[in-house]
């Protein structure tokens, strides 16, 4: 208990800035270390094809689809456990704990068989991937469902270690299995050594091997340095506890599925270009994929920092904590914005020498790059929504941002008004701008500074019962 109280009172008093750094900087290198593997991945498979890179970037989509309840239980579990660890109420903190991993292992399992058995048709049908890398992308997306089952697993013991105000550890966990999924990639990909040249189907392998092994290593780190936590299969699931799932992860739920299925519809209007601007768009998205992990490492530490402090009954805190970080996001991916622009050639030479795949992916990033900073202050936005458990509003921003724009003014730009391909870029870039500025006056005047969870002693001892 002792290690709790002292994660606990850090976070509540300390320097916001200095304090968000603590919290957020492990997470933000673990985020990259796991973005690394795509990167990876996207280099070894441009080293076996032209445009065998492009065959993750079309199963992600589908893949996010079916971890959207991951997503969902994540975002409702950090904002209980952590407000309840503000409150010092333990106790309950380490039962929600055994309800959330037992629910998320559940749905982890039938998700991912779901996912292998439905693939054929969501590429064939859904999302229509380019018959040049269909059957690739099939068998890519019939190893890569397994993985859904390991995420679901490897996020729930990652959020109550995070909840707890432990970013280290699961950051030193999931970076080391990243980096396990790095190695793995060219023996398993190009064939090293005694394996065997899988190409397509070895970069999934390693994907879903390095899981498992993560999901192992934290499994450990709860037993071992916390097992006051006590997190166990349990059969009370309650009914208290599921509403307050729906109540705060419900409008996430809402979010990922809708992001998901946008960006299915977004992947079928770039595969209508063909197979050059989809292996362009994977290109131009390994940026956006940097600065998107960057940003969730940093931002999940705004979560727990506002959290307990709603918990604690800290409201002019908690407001502070949003504000300020918004603005640091926003300078600091400023910066890097400029350095990506700066490099650009540079950087897409890495994965391709095709003179069209090559110019389609500069445009991409001198259109989009400029709005990453909007697009940060989006992003810390939605978790604080998730720490204070006030989601509803982010959601409706996201939503808006990828039907509105990705979708909508894509389609109109791209077929309707002949922009082509960058008329899908330009609609992403506007998504940004939209997304940032609507989410920073909702930070400085919204309501989200209230507290979801019970401050008497006898609604406190009614939720202890879960």
């Amino acid at each position: 208990m002792m290690s709790l109280r002292k994660y606990r009172d850090r976070i509540i008093t300390g320097p916001i800035i200095r304090t968000s750094l603590w919290l957020g900087l492990p997470l933000m290198i673990v985020q990259l270390v796991q973005i690394s593997y795509n990167i990876a991945d996207a280099f070894w498979l441009s080293k076996y094809s032209d445009v065998a890179m492009a065959v993750p970037r079309q199963a992600w989509p589908p893949f996010m689809f079916f971890s959207a309840l991951s997503i969902a239980l994540s975002s409702a579990n950090l904002a209980l456990i952590s407000q309840y660890i503000g409150a010092k109420d333990f106790n309950t903190a380490s039962k929600i704990a055994s309800k959330y991993f037992t629910v998320s292992l559940t749905l982890g399992l039938l998700l991912g068989i779901t996912y292998i058995i439905l693939r054929p048709m969501i590429f064939t049908y859904i999302i229509k991937t380019p018959i040049e890398i269909r059957d690739e992308v099939i068998a890519y997306a019939g190893v890569i469902a397994f993985d859904v089952t390991a995420s679901y697993i490897v996020l729930a013991y990652s959020t109550i270690l995070q909840s707890v105000g432990d970013t280290r550890r699961p950051a030193i966990v999931n970076g080391l299995t990243s980096l396990t999924n790095i190695v793995l990639d060219p023996i398993l990909i190009l064939g090293l050594g005694p394996f065997p040249r899988l190409g397509v189907v070895g970069a999934a392998v390693a994907t879903v091997s390095s899981r498992v092994l993560g999901a192992i290593a934290l499994f450990l780190v709860i037993e071992r340095i916390y097992p006051g936590l006590r997190v166990r299969f349990t059969r009370d699931i309650g009914f208290d506890w599921i509403i307050a799932n729906l109540k705060i992860g419900l409008p996430i739920l809402v979010l990922v599925i809708a992001n998901s299925i946008a960006k299915m519809a977004q992947l079928r209007l770039v595969n209508i270009f063909g197979v050059a601007v989809a292996t362009a768009y994977s290109i131009g998205f390994i940026v956006m994929d940097l600065a998107d992990a960057s940003l969730r490492g940093f931002s999940r530490a705004s979560a727990i920092m506002v959290g307990q402090s709603i918990g604690a009954g800290l409201k002019d805190r908690a407001r502070r904590v949003a504000l300020k970080t918004s603005m640091f996001i926003f300078i600091t991916t400023a910066i890097g914005a400029t350095m990506v622009y700066l490099l650009r050639d540079q950087l897409i030479c890495i994965f391709t020498q095709d003179p069209t795949i090559w110019a389609e992916a500069r445009r991409f990033l001198e259109i989009f790059v400029w709005t990453l900073p909007f697009f940060g202050i989006f992003i810390n936005a939605m978790f604080i929504g998730r720490g204070s458990g006030h989601t509803l509003p982010p959601t409706v921003i996201g939503i808006i941002r990828l039907w509105g724009c990705w979708v909508g003014i894509g389609y109109l730009l791209a077929l309707y008004m002949n922009y082509g391909p960058s008329g899908i870029w330009i609609g992403m870039a506007l998504s940004n701008i939209f997304a940032g500025a609507t989410s920073l006056a909702w930070l400085k005047y919204g309501k989200w500074i209230q507290p979801i969870i019970y401050s008497s002693d006898r609604e406190r001892l009614k939720m202890s019962k879960y």
